[in-house]
């Protein structure tokens, strides 16, 4: 059997990968003949309607009395799903399955997938500000671009829990994180290397606001018309563009660039390089693609890299460039997002750490600072006698990623003299 094969079968003998457990066993709460004691009367009626009049009274005792405390939504649409696209939100469950496995396994957190059935931004952040009251944070996942961007802009300036966006903050904080300890093999240093970032979604946004703030002053993004730049055509009007139909010609008429294009021409291409990745690669030291769309990249574009250049190639499931070629090309450094190859760049390393510590410190915002100490810390735990060619980053699953990440944001918050 294949492994797509291995997959369906498995998904079809489970009937779903989650499920919801008491906390409290069945012979604590109902009464038997022996012992003629439960406590159904304090989980249940009548004794849990003083609870509920407690909270009433100050809504933040629901973080002590409730699972608030230790509950994520996780929000989809499902119209930017893994590689797959726009397939819908009933496809999108069984991928937010996963995610909260992942969620319960290495941060011990309640995650609940929501996914749901509208494509509207308006709707969509109706919704999440409405479901609130049920949780200690938000993840956003999945969701097209540009819209997402605006979505979780919006809500983080409405809500009053964190609200944390995977795709653009997950990514930009594991890739950081590979990219510091990628340079130390190479010897090269962050403000004299020129980047390449392929795809101005999300992902890519991320990644160049984490890349920008902490110093790298050569970035090129790449989208589907070239290089970004401020005198491009497309970025000659601060108008934005209509989420819904995600930058792309409508009825024969180009569309403004939205206003995050905007900002990455304002702080990027400084020197107003134009064309295709073709053109632009040349002389690049690191490549990281973002694109969705596999194998973009070929051996001559790396041949044209800058000596020993690092490639991140992590769009799933098709990378911009298979390892093996990208190798034979001369890229001194590999990285994708799939696990069955060496460097696996993949938010699960981070996300479950980052929102156990928004969690247990009742962290409100979520910027690029945080993202910034969350990234050194995890590359420090790969110390310099294990660093590699082909370990960059560490396991998904090490259990030193949990307590060092609550504390590099808690060493944060505190230098701030502030909660967020």
């Amino acid at each position: 059997m294949t492994k797509n094969d291995d997959a369906i079968e498995l998904h079809k003998t489970l009937k779903g990968k989650i499920e919801i457990c008491s906390r409290i066993p069945p012979n604590k709460i109902f009464e038997d003949e022996a012992t003629d004691k439960g406590i159904l009367d304090l989980i249940y009626t009548p004794g849990v309607a003083y609870v509920a009049e407690q909270i009433y009274h100050d809504k933040e005792l629901a973080y002590d009395y409730t699972s608030k405390w230790n509950n994520v939504a996780i929000v989809c649409d499902g119209t930017r799903v893994l590689g797959l696209g726009n397939v819908g939100p009933e496809s999108a469950l069984t991928v937010m399955e996963g995610k909260s496995i992942l969620f319960k396994i290495l941060g011990n957190i309640n995650a609940y997938p929501l996914c749901i059935s509208t494509q509207s931004k308006e709707e969509i952040i109706k919704f999440v500000k409405l479901i609130e009251p049920n949780f200690g944070a938000i993840n956003i996942e999945d969701i097209e671009s540009p819209k997402v961007l605006e979505i979780v802009e919006i809500l983080q300036k409405e809500m009053s829990i964190p609200v944390f966006h995977d795709d653009q903050h997950g990514t930009a904080a594991i890739t950081l994180a590979a990219l510091i300890n990628a340079l130390k093999i190479v010897n090269k240093r962050s403000e004299k290397v020129k980047v390449i970032i392929a795809g101005a979604g999300s992902a890519g946004y991320g990644i160049f606001k984490v890349l920008h703030k902490v110093g790298f002053k050569e970035i090129v993004v790449v989208d589907k018309k070239g290089a970004i730049y401020g005198d491009r055509e497309d970025m000659n009007s601060l108008q934005p563009i209509n989420s819904d139909n995600n930058n792309e010609t409508q009825n024969g008429t180009i569309s403004h660039a939205n206003s995050y294009k905007i900002e990455i021409a304002s702080k990027t291409n400084k020197k107003n390089i134009s064309g295709n990745l073709g053109n632009v690669i040349d002389g690049a030291d690191i490549f990281i693609g973002t694109t969705g769309n596999g194998k973009i990249l070929d051996s001559k574009m790396i041949k044209s890299m800058s000596y020993e250049p690092i490639v991140f190639a992590l769009s799933n499931p098709d990378p911009e460039i298979a390892p093996e070629i990208a190798k034979r090309a001369g890229a001194k450094i590999i990285a994708t997002g799939r696990s069955d190859y060496p460097n696996q760049i993949n938010n699960a390393v981070v996300f479950p750490s980052i929102f156990r510590a928004l969690l247990d410190l009742r962290i409100r915002n979520i910027d690029e600072n945080i993202l910034i100490a969350v990234a050194q810390s995890i590359a420090d735990l790969v110390d310099l006698k294990q660093l590699k060619e082909d370990y960059i980053i560490p396991k998904i699953n090490d259990p030193r990623i949990l307590p060092i990440v609550t504390k590099s944001i808690k060493e944060y918050i505190l230098s701030q003299g502030n909660n967020q």
